[in-house]
């Protein structure tokens, strides 16, 4: 049942898929205070509920996200220090959020995902991205600095290549950064929903507790040593044998044996 809980981005859940939707497409779905906010909300809101297995983020209009828009950067500009640390932290809880929601979290990229938007994209558990996508970091361009993205930018792809996208602020197509390890599929344009639809309903023929499991053991090895991660890999295995799913699971894979 479609619902909106805040204009600049739209919630509705389609079966266990909750399309979440950055919607100021007249800004090509630039970054705000206020759309950061409603993101978050929305993120918690399908976390928090048990039909969901899958978040589908997107943006409205031709892009996907073009980054900070032309207030904000003015706003950063006359910024004292303890106001631009109170905003760029506000944009890291965004980042952490993504990999706290239990379920996995798939970007939907058409257009241009750019600066703080390709951060936003990439952020996310999984990339689909349209042929005719672009991703990039141009803040460089404009003496900023992508901090954040890049400590998602050097977990998705080689240093070398990370190190060429943040210092060039050139940007690159869906084939390139399929290539680079960015995107995990690479979409038609004009079968692009479709194919996200089909996509994203493989969720609801696996266990989404497993998956939420999997998701956080996965994340939580980050900073850990083969040996931390190895213990913890334990603690989760017994966690997953314990589970009602899991117990389901093999009585129905022993009756098929």
């Amino acid at each position: 049942m479609p619902e909106e809980n805040n204009v600049t981005v739209l919630y509705a859940v389609d079966r266990s898929i909750a399309r979440v939707t950055l919607n100021r497409p007249e800004k090509r779905n630039a970054l705000n205070d206020e759309l950061i906010g409603a993101l978050k909300e929305a993120l918690r809101r399908a976390d928090h509920d048990e039909s969901v297995n899958v978040v589908v983020l997107s943006g409205a209009g031709d892009d996907f996200c073009s980054g900070a828009d032309l207030e904000a950067l003015q706003k950063i500009s006359r910024a004292t220090v303890a106001e631009n640390l109170e905003d760029a932290r506000s944009l890291m809880e965004l980042f952490l959020l993504i990999r706290e929601v239990r379920v996995p979290v798939i970007s939907a990229v058409q257009g241009r995902a750019l600066a703080g938007g390709c951060g936003l994209a990439l952020a996310c558990d999984l990339v689909l991205a349209a042929q005719s996508a672009r991703f990039g970091f141009p803040e460089v361009k404009i003496g900023f600095v992508p901090a954040m993205v890049a400590a998602i930018l050097r977990r998705n792809t080689s240093e070398k290549r990370a190190f060429e996208l943040l210092t060039l602020g050139a940007d690159i197509d869906a084939d390139q950064a399929a290539a680079y390890g960015l995107v995990n599929r690479v979409l038609d344009d004009e079968a692009f929903e479709d194919e996200l639809d089909v996509f994203a309903h493989q969720f609801e023929r696996v266990s989404s507790p497993a998956v939420g499991l999997s998701k956080r053991l996965f994340y939580a090895g980050d900073a850990m040593t083969f040996k931390d991660a190895l213990e913890c890999g334990v603690d989760t295995n017994v966690i997953a044998r314990m589970a009602e799913d899991c117990r389901k699971g093999i009585e129905r894979f022993l009756k098929k044996s």
